[in-house]
């Protein structure tokens, strides 16, 4: 019995991930040169076309980019906090509609990371946080926002206070919960919600952040939470009842 030969893709995603697992563990530094194609498919023991595909998987993730010249080749990237957010929003969207995450189960992911944000925010927000949250605020108030429109501002207002916490990397790891978990949370319940309940939290929010309340900033989303709940359980129940 004979073994069946790696197809090309496997063998280009297995060195994309030995070379990545070397970025990470600082074998490869930030803006070394990678060896050439013609070194890599000997060492690898592979064509340069697979070498070539390997090296399209790491600059598609950022983790290397490529110049050209006498002195051009692939080098390791210096990659950002928010260069990596939108793979990190992409990866979350899709977890959430490849598995069966209840509406609950993300509901009580998304405010309990974003909470460990609203004291760090109340402390250290910006001017130009407390004025994103406060022009999403008078967008939203606007009776002729779309329900698209209205959405977005949702999660431009929640960016700012997440943001409004100075810290990078929690602005990263939350990149997931506000701008995947958010838009599929408004599409839930938006033909349930009351706007106006919506804003009014959004102002107590607002208001407590400016404030530098944090424990304030804490309950009100607290209370966001539990209008998101009560919402989904509306919903859910009158798509039991039109079943019948």
């Amino acid at each position: 019995m004979t073994a069946t030969p790696a197809r090309p893709e496997d063998l280009s995603a297995r060195i994309a991930a030995a070379l990545r697992d070397a970025i990470v563990q600082g074998r490869l530094i930030v803006d070394q040169r990678l060896p050439s194609e013609a070194e890599l498919s000997e060492q690898f023991g592979v064509s340069r076309p697979t070498v070539r595909e390997a090296l399209k998987r790491l600059a598609a993730q950022s983790l290397i980019r490529t110049q050209r010249g006498a002195s051009g080749g692939a080098f390791v990237n210096r990659l950002s906090f928010q260069e990596a957010q939108a793979q990190q929003i992409t990866t979350s969207t899709l977890l959430l509609s490849m598995n069966a995450i209840s509406f609950e189960t993300a509901c009580e992911a998304r405010f309990a990371l974003e909470r460990a944000c609203a004291p760090l925010s109340a402390q250290r927000r910006q001017a130009p946080h407390l004025e994103a949250m406060q022009t999403e605020i008078a967008r939203q108030s606007d009776p002729a926002l779309s329900d698209e429109a209205f959405c977005a501002s949702d999660v431009a207002f929640h960016r700012a206070l997440v943001d409004g916490a100075g810290n990078p990397v929690l602005s990263y790891q939350l990149a997931g919960a506000v701008e995947a978990m958010q838009p599929l949370m408004n599409m839930i319940t938006f033909t349930a919600r009351s706007r106006e309940r919506i804003v009014a939290l959004h102002r107590d929010i607002a208001d407590a952040v400016a404030s530098k309340d944090g424990p304030g900033a804490g309950d009100g989303l607290l209370a966001l939470e539990a209008e998101t709940l009560r919402l989904g359980r509306d919903v859910f129940a009158e798509r039991e009842r039109n079943k019948r």
